[in-house]
Parts: C-alpha cells; sequence; structure tokens
C-alpha cells in the first residue's frame, strides 16, 4: 500500500513531489501558505533535461512549447568584441512558466492554496502536520519543499545555517521589442556573458509574460553578480524603498532609486554596449543574495527535505530546480521499489540525494569564488557548462 503524504510548499519543488507521488499511488496533498497562485516577476532560469523530465515523460509539453533557445555560449569584451564563442544550445523559460505548466497537472483537491504548515511532530508510524488555524492531519510522509528559508529544515537541523557567499545576483528582465534592433539582434541566439575583475554577467532569452517564444515577443533576462561585503554594506544593499529590510532578497520594484541609478551607471560605464542596454532597459531590477546551504542528511524518521529546503546552491551550475526534480523523481523511485515502505525508502533516497547535493554545493562554490574573488572564471573553460550532474550533464 502507498502511504499518505504530505508535502509542505506548493512552489516548483513542491508540485514536482505532489504529481510524482500522486502517479505512483500515494494520497498526496500538498499545502501552499499563499491563498494565491504563485507568481515570480523577473525569474528566468535555464532548463535542464531533470527539470522538464515530467512534461515530456507524462506529455504535458514539448520543450520547444515552454522553452526558448539558443545555440551559442559567447563572451564578450568591454568594447563589445567577441572573446571566445562555442555552439552549444541551451534551453530558458521563467519560473511562472514551469510553475503553471505543472500545477495545471495537480487537481485543485490536491493542492491546498491558503495552508500553512507551521509545524509537525514523527510519532514513528506516522507524522503530525500541524496547520495554521489549529487544524491536524496524519500522513505517513511528510515532503518538506519549503525553500531556501525552510522552517522544516531549522527544526530538523537547528545548527545548519545558511553562510553568506560574499556577493549578490542583480538580475531583470526587459521585453525584447523594447531593445534597439541591433542589441536584440546581437544577443537573440546566444547566452552572452562578460567577465569583469570579481564579477560576471550573462544575458539571454526567455519566454515573454504570456509564455511566447516568438523572437520580440519574449523577454531578455540578465544576471550580474557583484561582491557586497556582508554586514552593514549587505544590509543596506537588502534594505528596499520604504526603508525595510530584508533577509535574502529584494523583489521587484523593492529597490531604492539610488541603487537603480548606480546600477544603470555602473552598466554604462562597464559593459559592452549590448548588456549595457538589456540591463539599463529593466525597468524594475531586483537583488538576490547569495548562500550556501547543505544538511547533514535529507531525511529524518519519515520527514524528508527536497530541494533548495535541503541545498541551496549558487546558481552558476543552473540546476537549482533540477535538483528539486531530481530529488523528487529519486523519492517516487525509491518508494515505488520499497512497494511503499517508507522508512526504508528514505534510507535509500537519503544517502543518494544527498551525495548528489554535497557535489553540486561544492562545484557551484568553486565557479563562483573564480568569478568573485580568485580570477580563476576563463571564458572558454567547459566548467562552466551549465549542468546538474557536471558540467553539460
Amino acid at each position: 500500500m502507498m502511504p499518505r503524504v504530505a508535502v509542505r510548499g506548493g512552489s516548483v519543488g513542491g508540485l514536482l513531489a505532489g504529481l510524482m507521488l500522486r502517479d505512483i499511488g500515494c494520497g498526496v496533498e500538498v499545502f501552499e501558505r499563499s491563498p494565491n497562485r504563485l507568481e515570480a516577476a523577473g525569474a528566468g532560469i535555464v532548463v535542464l533535461e531533470a527539470t522538464l523530465r515530467y512534461f515530456v515523460e507524462r506529455g504535458v509539453a514539448a520543450p520547444d512549447e515552454i522553452c526558448s533557445a539558443t545555440d551559442w555560449i559567447r563572451f564578450v569584451a568591454a568594447d563589445g568584441s567577441t572573446v571566445h564563442e562555442r555552439r552549444h544550445r541551451y534551453l530558458f523559460s521563467s519560473w511562472n512558466t514551469i510553475y503553471r505548466g505543472l500545477l495545471a497537472c495537480l487537481e485543485a483537491e490536491y493542492y491546498r492554496l491558503g495552508s500553512e504548515v507551521v509545524g509537525f511532530a514523527d510519532h514513528g508510524d506516522a507524522v503530525r502536520v500541524d496547520l495554521a488555524g489549529g487544524r491536524r492531519i496524519e500522513a505517513d510522509l511528510l515532503v518538506c519543499a519549503d525553500g531556501i528559508g525552510s522552517a522544516s529544515r531549522e527544526a530538523l537541523f537547528p545548527e545548519v545555517a545558511p553562510r553568506y557567499a560574499g556577493y549578490v545576483a542583480w538580475r531583470g528582465t526587459v521585453l525584447e521589442a523594447d531593445l534597439d534592433a541591433g542589441t536584440r539582434a546581437a544577443l537573440e541566439n546566444a547566452i552572452t556573458y562578460q567577465v569583469l575583475p570579481n564579477s560576471h554577467i550573462l544575458v539571454y532569452p526567455i519566454p515573454g509574460p504570456d509564455g511566447a517564444l516568438q523572437p520580440g515577443r519574449r523577454l531578455v533576462n540578465f544576471v550580474w553578480y557583484r561582491n557586497v561585503r556582508a554586514g552593514d554594506e549587505l544590509a543596506e544593499v537588502l534594505t528596499d524603498r520604504r526603508g525595510v529590510p530584508h533577509r535574502v532578497a529584494l523583489p521587484p520594484g523593492g529597490m531604492r532609486p539610488d541603487l537603480v541609478a548606480g546600477l544603470r551607471d555602473d552598466a554604462r560605464r562597464l559593459l559592452a554596449p549590448v548588456l549595457a542596454d538589456a540591463v539599463i532597459g529593466v525597468a524594475e531590477p531586483f537583488i538576490q543574495a547569495i548562500f550556501d546551504i547543505d544538511v547533514p542528511r535529507m531525511a529524518v524518521g519519515r520527514v524528508c527535505l527536497i530541494g533548495d529546503a535541503a541545498f541551496a546552491v549558487r546558481p552558476h551550475a543552473a540546476a537549482g530546480t533540477a535538483k528539486a526534480a531530481a530529488d523528487a523523481w529519486a523519492l517516487a523511485e525509491a518508494l515505488e521499489r520499497t512497494r511503499g515502505d517508507v522508512p526504508e525508502a528514505l534510507r535509500r533516497w537519503d544517502a543518494e540525494q544527498v551525495a548528489l547535493g554535497r557535489a553540486l554545493v561544492r562545484r557551484t562554490r568553486q565557479i563562483g569564488d573564480s568569478s568573485q574573488f580568485t580570477g580563476g572564471f576563463v571564458p572558454g573553460d567547459t566548467r562552466l557548462i551549465f549542468g546538474l550532474y557536471g558540467p553539460g550533464r
């Protein structure tokens, strides 16, 4: 008999877990604290095979229906000249496109909006899950997909704390149609990098706000990694225009006007013209601080952590969403192999997924440090090719 499963968190990782566990016969409820469907304004993602696996294997959507694509990796100098290029195909999408596609696959009765998990207790043969408002349920397995700020991780591993990497990602999107025709043409079929002292930037096309994939209707997404010292300097950058401090990120529209103006001035001064155009064209850039998080285990009793709740990795392998997907697939496969034996399935699953998480943290830390601190981030280095299991894998 397959177990009853509660999933804490209804973002992409939680949705994938809910879908895959439902598909193997588990009774599933996904609890999302937000009362409304989730949105992630301005969030473009590189799409790896694990992220697309559910869409492809279940016949939900073909990659070219939800992803834009580029055929070239290109590095440019400050004057716009090409430093290095190689043919390599990447797929890109937006967080919203992936989320909406998965949500459409899960029946509404399994996806509980406005349902916040506020605590849990593992009683050995079942897990009690406490919801805001006083409701309690019991499950055979609790899957915690509550993200980088995971309260579940804090409860299981209070000694584990996010470690600030020493830099932030400035991000944003602009409509292709709003860019100069020459800029659009230069950026259209490539992921374009520029390496700067202790920094790098990348720019690539993603689906438009309505999911449009036609050139001209897409968005251009930029990510610019810049060093910010821990302490007062980081706190200042993460304080929004109303004076409210944030711990991890400032959303679009939250940045103070002086920071937006400074970003645009730096783009004009430091970046290749086509990259500067993309950055300056963004109406509401936003900021994400970069952290490392890793846990000693992903499963404790009948409770497990997946995705960023367990391992929050730097974005340099473009594998965060893919790791959450791989965690969910592996969990479903382990439960199938053990015919629903939760303790045995988690024992098998934990060792493999922890090893994957540790390897990914180590690899992305090396790439990030080489860009921001040690100077080893070199155009054309094959280590920089995105992948969950290794460069290009």
